[in-house]
């Protein structure tokens, strides 16, 4: 095992969890946070059995949440029941916001004149969190009302596009901390397309709805992508864009 994965090892401050049937979920959200906050580095080894230890649980639900976390594209699993957890991709980035502005465009355009009186303020209520999460600096507030805002936008869409576009967006978190940390400013610049998305919904302009979160999520996947590999192009979420400024 890495020294720096001994090291974060010794210095977690473990919850107590409830011994009940959702254990493997208590442990899968503890070390997704950790992950998430890199408080486990990128490149850090974990094991399963030295943190089953250290979080006073059995394999089970150890292995549960580390098949959880793989899925959500957050760790690497090898045979020897070690994980690696992934570094940020430029190749990953471009793949998964590709899929989520086809996707979440669709299901915007499915949603718009269609939300309810008290969809429309919650949306409104979320847009007036993430301002103040902004004046405070405040990324996990901001973080958690923009997931909740997405999810707000894209309410009618069904399953299986529902559980697609959650997905997506639990897998594309570490981007978006990632472009907060790197370029604040810019985020200023995310409120007023948060602001013009909803107004679409509302207003029921479908095609607008599409292309505006089509530019809106292509835009944090520009920000980032330079700074993870200067030389990519970006191809596959810049051709989703324009399909969803087309369609």
């Amino acid at each position: 095992m890495s020294v720096r994965a001994e090291t974060a090892y010794e210095d977690l401050v473990v919850p107590k969890f409830t011994k009940t049937r959702d254990l493997s979920v208590q442990v899968h959200a503890f070390l997704r946070h950790l992950i998430i906050d890199e408080v486990l580095k990128p490149g850090s080894t974990l094991n399963q059995a030295n943190l089953a230890r250290k979080l006073a649980v059995s394999r089970i639900p150890m292995r549960e949440a580390f098949r959880m976390l793989q899925q959500e594209g957050l760790i690497d699993v090898q045979k020897d029941q070690r994980a690696t957890i992934r570094s940020l991709s430029a190749s990953e980035l471009d793949n998964l916001y590709g899929t989520r502005i086809v996707l979440e465009s669709l299901a915007v355009r499915v949603t718009a004149g269609r939300l309810t009186d008290a969809e429309v303020q919650q949306g409104r209520r979320l847009l007036e969190e993430m301002n103040e999460a902004l004046t405070r600096a405040d990324v996990d507030t901001w973080v958690e009302a923009h997931r909740l805002f997405h999810a707000t936008c894209t309410a009618r869409a069904e399953d299986p596009l529902s559980q697609l576009i959650q997905s997506l967006s639990e897998r594309t978190e570490r981007y978006v901390r990632f472009a907060q940390a790197a370029h604040p400013d810019a985020f200023s610049m995310a409120q007023a397309e948060h602001e013009a998305i909803l107004d679409a919904l509302i207003s029921g302009e479908r095609e607008k709805a599409g292309e505006l979160m089509g530019e809106h999520l292509s835009h944090t996947a520009s920000r980032v992508l330079p700074d993870l590999d200067e030389n990519s192009e970006g191809t596959t979420f810049h051709e989703a864009q324009r399909m969803a400024a087309r369609s």
